[in-house]
């Protein structure tokens, strides 16, 4: 090896001198994944997926399971939920922690939402999370979530993802009247209140009058549902877009589709910790609710979650007190599984070259994230990035080393920030995304797969 090769940092396509074997296993992954996009389009459906998922590998719910169990589901309001794996009772080394986001940038309906106007029927919604609003005009959207009575009954809802669906759509203004709309910025082009979605236009026994349509509607809902317009205020209703995760290009080297930031990751951790095999260190993957809102609630990252989770384990195998407890999180080591932006050929002057991260090159290492000057960000330790270096050469992990655009463009936070509160190191680790916050996101298949092989390999050896 010339001395060239031996000291230079070069990036590496992950594609180059990949096997037919590797090719198989890259593409079935992601066929698996793909799956679980479509099954997972709320953070309510992605906690039901991963914990059907987990209990057919043999994991067994807490409060269920005997002290012989060592996989563990340790669920969270329906919003966010927990897996472990306990090698050492002991729990002097604390656990070695993924830690994804399941919930995704949307539209919610507000809690009073059907009207009637121009006799058409309209709902409501508030936009969750950062977005560019005009992407959400024109386009076919779904109806997921739950709606819960005043006596308790809950009833799931989803509609618009099976063949013969009605969906619904916001709409625009036609470019032959546009001239002063399209003059506007791209933040007021469409306007927060605006991001209503078309619902219905039938009057109610097919009679025009004062809030007809508004009726047909409800009576429609009360038929299918048992509801009536007040139940509306105690549902979490989530408009997102309609259809499944598709490949993209002609060698379907790319997947598309909604809500990959950050449920990519999420999958990805879910298959690491099934096939993580025998390891000395406990393992521990937390799934999220609210980062795109800044991780509040009981199911975000800025909670006591994870001094819950570790609790409710460590009290399962012995005699635990609230400093035992600390003591193992803080011994612990954390990735936080999120996704960074891909350097986009048309939008390269956002991006430092050197420090961008390329799609197909692997998974990427984030050591900082925040904005302008590193604010509300985890910075991780030197020590830390080495032994993840390390744990990734083990298992042959393609990885770049990348930072969120250039220093005063922008930049992002991640959940890290919240769980080095408690004295772990932590990194932020996980594939790029082109069009990221977008209602179709776009993930390279082999980066897909490497952050896999990532999270594995952090399970395994750190």
């Amino acid at each position: 090896m010339d001395v060239k090769s031996k000291l230079l940092l070069k990036k590496k396509c992950a594609w180059d001198g990949i096997k037919g074997k590797q090719e198989k296993e890259v593409f079935d992954f992601s066929s698996e994944y793909k799956k679980f996009m479509d099954a997972s389009k709320t953070e309510r459906e992605a906690v039901i997926f991963i914990e059907n998922m987990s209990l057919k590998h043999g994991f067994k719910r807490i409060n269920s399971a005997s002290k012989n169990e060592t996989k563990l589901i340790i669920s969270n309001k329906g919003v966010s939920t927990a897996l472990c794996v306990v090698n050492d009772r002991s729990f002097k080394n604390g656990f070695n922690i993924i830690v994804a986001h399941i919930d995704a940038p949307r539209l919610d309906l507000k809690p009073v939402t059907l009207y009637e106007s121009e006799h058409m029927a309209y709902m409501k919604t508030h936009y969750y999370g950062g977005i560019k609003k005009y992407q959400w005009v024109t386009v076919p959207l779904a109806l997921h979530g739950i709606i819960v009575k005043s006596d308790g009954k809950k009833i799931n809802v989803c509609i618009g993802e099976e063949e013969g669906d009605p969906v619904f759509t916001v709409n625009d203004l036609l470019v032959h009247l546009a001239q002063e709309q399209v003059s506007k910025p791209a933040s007021k082009v469409i306007e927060g209140e605006q991001l209503n979605i078309l619902v219905g236009s039938i009057p109610y026994k097919f009679k025009s009058g004062s809030e007809a349509v508004k009726t047909g509607i409800l009576e429609f809902l009360n038929k299918k549902y048992g509801i009536n317009e007040e139940d509306l205020v105690s549902a979490e209703l989530q408009v997102v877009p309609a259809g499944k995760a598709r490949d993209i290009g002609f060698d379907r080297s790319f997947i598309g589709g909604y809500g990959q930031d950050d449920r990519v990751c999420a999958y990805t951790a879910l298959r690491a910790i099934f096939d993580a095999g025998k390891c000395k260190q406990n393992l521990l993957a937390l799934f999220l609710d609210k980062e795109e809102v800044g991780s509040t609630g009981t199911g975000g990252a800025d909670s006591n979650l994870l001094i819950r989770v570790a609790s409710q384990i460590m009290e399962k195998y012995k005699d635990s007190n609230f400093s035992s407890v600390i003591r193992a999180v803080e011994n612990s080591r954390l990735v936080s599984a999120d996704v960074t932006a891909g350097i986009d050929p048309e939008w390269k002057s956002v991006i430092e070259p050197m420090n961008g991260a390329k799609m197909g090159y692997g998974t990427t290492i984030t050591k900082c994230g925040g904005s302008r000057g590193k604010y509300d960000s985890n910075d991780a330790s030197a020590e830390f990035t080495a032994s993840i270096r390390s744990a990734f050469a083990k298992d042959g992990v393609k990885w770049q080393a990348a930072e969120l655009g250039k220093v005063d463009v922008g930049g992002g936070g991640t959940v890290s920030r919240f769980f080095v509160y408690f004295g772990l190191e932590a990194i932020d680790c996980g594939p790029a995304l082109l069009s990221m916050h977008s209602p179709f996101e776009v993930a390279s298949k082999v980066d897909i797969y490497h952050t896999y092989k990532a999270y594995r390999a952090f399970f395994r050896h750190c």
